[in-house]
């Protein structure tokens, strides 16, 4: 309910109470998406399996694309992607989890650091870019999920795909035209298809992360990590058994003309920023944080925030370790052919393994015994199904982060999350975006790490910010200061070098972020007239007492005053000649001072005192001048006669006023109160006046 509309109740419930007993409506909180209830509590554990899905699922397409862009240099590139990991991103977001319990992560932080319209602007880029990077892991995921789908070890999947992608060519050519058909293949058309089932799963995510989703959740990832150590383990044996395998391996890296280790080290950190969707993760465990099982009422959070570093180094951990292995045993033991664009590995290298595919060398056909069809298949199901639920969980993490900055921003969002039109803007974006890039996984990575990297080294900067903030020892401050600045550093360089690469990335980004700008700039001019006062607040027992003698009391007049321009004495002078009123006529007035314009909600201060005979009511914490003086006047006049509002005459035009109203929360104010009062006053007999003289 907005603000306006919760005024209008609390007057027609409440006229006999007073102002501090309204309770205010709800706001946008960490709670689910179309829930007002908090949100629900998991031991930490389980939350890393509700990580896992996002996290863990990009080793399906992990390994490939390390050995497409460092063939043999692959372990060793992805030992420089687990180092940048633990010592990299690990301790970012464990400060940000201290920092930031609430679950808002870097965006909240910048809100703090940087004040006012600027700070917004940052905060709505920042969600343009997370848009960027939740929309394009669903849309590589669900392109993954369709090459594990199209199995090539299975002839009988390829003619089925194949024959149905004719059939939606026929009639791409008779609706279309013959330039569309040329665009349909058999990846996209199973890629839509999986969009199309996968979107089934929104009846299961659109209220958030419930215990069904973690009663789902949690065993599929689970299988998901076995099934895959089963592999990874396996290989490693394999390995060790057969020794001159990884000598042959060592012998074309090291003494193959590559180089030395420096060398080799120089390459694998060029080869970060190609590599830098194994860091993609950390940003949906702050989303996730508040349903991290904590201590209820404690405050700080200790517990929380303890817990969910416990999620974070344990999901750093799992993931390290099976990205290490995973690279390792497929680099070593897929035959090179088998990662072409043709190849049997390509985009799928573990799926290769437990399908039983042909080894580089050995005397063993397969990885273990049991590889083959079978439990191929049983792989390929549990794979899909991770990458299925990792785009649509990142999706409903969307439409949780979104609301909670861009409500308290002046967007409306309560109808779209009752109505999930969220998650069905998202998913056209998906399928736009999987039309665009023809559901190739290999030709969407560069967006999707362009919005991974931006939001890990905003993170990194913000941490960087508030370590060389803290106070304590210079020694350790400076050390502080000296490793989080380095992070930082190899974060925006690896930034940079992405958006370089694939500058398509940073496209999509920017439209993202061109259409929550100006959604929010509509949106928010379009509720300006709403009330957008949710509550008061008095500065001390005297000011509550002040109030209670005021608004019993008849005081017909309030004189809001501006005291950067003028003094008590003058303005009751002007106002007294101006209007016509008698020394008989008691006064009170009204100093109002504007916080920050550009929040949308306010949450009034009151401060009373007695300035020689006349009461001087100072409101503070409020973001418009117009709406805190329209919401006083109300209240006043639920316990007396409506209060006249006296005004002396603007001295700016019509239009550089309502321009400082919108941006500043100034300007227009006799018209914008008179605006306010009689939208939220119904009856005329109860509206406070506005006089202008």
């Amino acid at each position: 309910m907005n603000p306006r509309g919760q005024w209008m109740i609390e007057r027609a419930g409440h006229r006999t109470q007073g102002m501090a007993t309204l309770p205010p409506p709800k706001l946008p909180s960490d709670s689910s998406p179309g829930s007002k209830k908090p949100a629900e509590e998991y031991f930490w554990l389980w939350v890393v399996c509700l990580l896992g899905l996002d996290y863990f699922s990009t080793l399906a397409y992990q390994p490939s694309i390390t050995y497409h862009e460092t063939k043999l240099l692959g372990p060793i590139a992805t030992a420089v992607v687990v180092l940048v990991t633990l010592f990299g991103a690990l301790p970012i977001y464990c400060h940000l989890a201290a920092r930031s319990p609430a679950g808002a992560g870097a965006f909240g932080i910048v809100e703090k650091l940087v004040r006012g319209w600027r700070g917004k602007t940052l905060v709505l880029i920042l969600l343009g870019f997370a848009a960027t990077d939740f929309t394009m892991l669903k849309s590589m995921s669900l392109a993954d999920a369709s090459v594990h789908v199209l199995n090539k070890h299975d002839g009988d999947r390829q003619q089925i795909a194949r024959a149905f992608a004719g059939w939606c060519k026929d009639c791409a050519k008779d609706y279309l035209s013959d330039e569309a058909a040329t665009h349909i293949n058999e990846q996209l058309v199973v890629t839509i298809i999986l969009g199309v089932i996968a979107f089934a799963f929104w009846f299961l995510l659109r209220r958030g992360f419930t215990r069904k989703v973690t009663a789902v959740a949690v065993p599929l990832v689970a299988l998901y990590l076995l099934l895959t150590g089963i592999l990874i383990v396996g290989g490693l044996f394999f390995l060790g058994n057969h020794g001159d395998i990884f000598t042959h391996w060592l012998d074309e890296v090291v003494r193959g003309g590559i180089g030395g280790w420096s060398t080799l080290v120089l390459f694998a950190l060029i080869a970060l920023p190609k590599l830098a969707l194994g860091l993609s993760g950390f940003e949906m465990s702050m989303i996730l944080m508040p349903q991290v099982q904590g201590v209820a009422g404690e405050q700080p959070p200790v517990t929380r925030i303890r817990n969910t570093r416990k999620v974070l180094v344990a999901a750093a951990l799992i993931m390290s370790v099976y990205l290490l292995g995973s690279v390792t045993v497929t680099t070593l033991l897929i035959p090179p052919p088998a990662f072409g664009p043709e190849g049997l590995a390509n985009n799928r290298a573990l799926a290769y393994l437990a399908h039983g595919g042909p080894l580089v060398a050995g005397d063993q056909a397969t990885l273990l015994p049991f590889c083959g069809p079978g439990f191929g298949a049983v792989y390929d199901l549990v794979v899909i199904l991770m990458l299925a639920l990792a785009g649509t969980s990142v999706i409903t993490a969307l439409s949780v982060l979104l609301p909670s900055f861009l409500m308290r921003f002046g967007m409306e969002f309560s109808w779209a999350q009752r109505w999930g039109v969220m998650l069905i803007l998202f998913a056209g974006v998906n399928v736009l975006i999987t039309v665009m890039f023809q559901a190739d996984v290999e030709d969407q990575r560069g967006a999707y790490a362009t919005g991974v990297l931006v939001l890990m080294a905003s993170a990194a900067v913000v941490t960087l910010i508030q370590k060389r903030r803290e106070r304590g020892s210079s020694f350790f401050r400076a050390l502080n200061v000296g490793y989080f600045g380095a992070i930082a550093v190899v974060f925006l360089a690896t930034t940079l070098a992405v958006v370089m690469q694939a500058p398509g990335g940073l496209a999509i980004a920017m439209c993202f972020v061109a259409a929550i700008l100006t959604t929010s700039i509509l949106s928010r001019a379009w509720r300006a007239d709403e009330l957008r006062t949710i509550g008061f607040e008095f500065k001390d027992e005297q000011s509550k007492f002040h109030w209670d003698n005021l608004r019993h009391a008849y005081f017909p007049v309030l004189i809001p005053v501006d005291l950067k321009r003028e003094n008590h004495e003058e303005k009751e002078a002007q106002i007294r000649a101006q209007h016509h009123l008698s020394p008989e006529v008691g006064v009170a007035f009204l100093e109002v001072y504007v916080d920050d314009p550009s929040e949308f909600l306010q949450n009034l201060m009151i401060e009373v005192v007695r300035d020689n005979h006349r009461y001087v009511i100072k409101v503070t914490h409020c973001v418009s001048l117009a709406h805190a003086i329209a919401a006083v006047a109300l209240e006043m006049s639920l316990h007396s006669e409506p209060p006249g509002l006296h005004f002396g005459w603007p001295e700016k035009d019509m239009l550089s006023a309502s321009w400082s109203y919108l941006a500043f929360g100034e300007g227009n104010l006799p018209w914008k109160v008179r605006e306010l009062i009689h939208r939220a006053e119904k009856d005329p007999n109860n509206r406070p006046r506005v006089i202008v003289g």
